[in-house]
């Protein structure tokens, strides 16, 4: 202690003066660094928590555009698959029409050639007739006499054959 008098240092003085700063310092770290410590601490967490909402917010995103891309695709592929399926009944529908027109075609000329047939049937029978009736006008002109019609007939008949 004579070595701090002789430096002209009061001890006592010495002594109020560390007891003063070690109030100052509980002061200032009770009610200023330790709420602006509090302040800087809960800035950090709520950047931090920012960053990490943010990171969660870019992984959603990126997750929804796949599902998107996954969506789309799937749709495209149900298009496609219509489409064909469209073309693939179109394609049976064209065979089924062209079917159905061949066949009705068919049926149309089946029936013209059995019409034209009778019709050519009818032709020959009425031909037959009058040529009998001509043949039979002839021979009457000739003979000058009417045989009966069994004769007539008969006579007919061998005169077409």
């Amino acid at each position: 202690m004579e070595l701090l008098h002789n430096l002209g240092i009061d001890w006592r003085l010495l002594l109020a003066q560390i007891v003063n700063f070690l109030v100052l310092l509980f002061v200032l770290y009770k009610f200023a660094y330790g709420p602006v410590l509090k302040l800087l601490n809960e800035r950090t967490e709520k950047i931090e928590k920012g960053l990490k909402d943010a990171e969660e917010a870019q992984k959603k995103l990126t997750e929804i555009e796949k599902k998107e891309k996954d969506v789309l695709t799937e749709a495209r592929k149900q298009a496609q698959e219509i489409v064909a399926k469209a073309e693939g009944m179109a394609a049976k529908n064209k065979e089924e029409i062209i079917a159905n027109a061949k066949a009705q075609s068919e049926k149309i000329l089946a029936d013209a050639e059995k019409k034209l047939e009778l019709e050519r049937t009818q032709m020959m029978q009425d031909v037959k007739k009058q040529v009998a009736n001509l043949v039979a006008m002839a021979a009457e002109k000739v003979i000058e006499e009417k045989i009966d019609d069994k004769k007539d007939k008969e006579l007919i008949e061998k005169a077409i054959k």
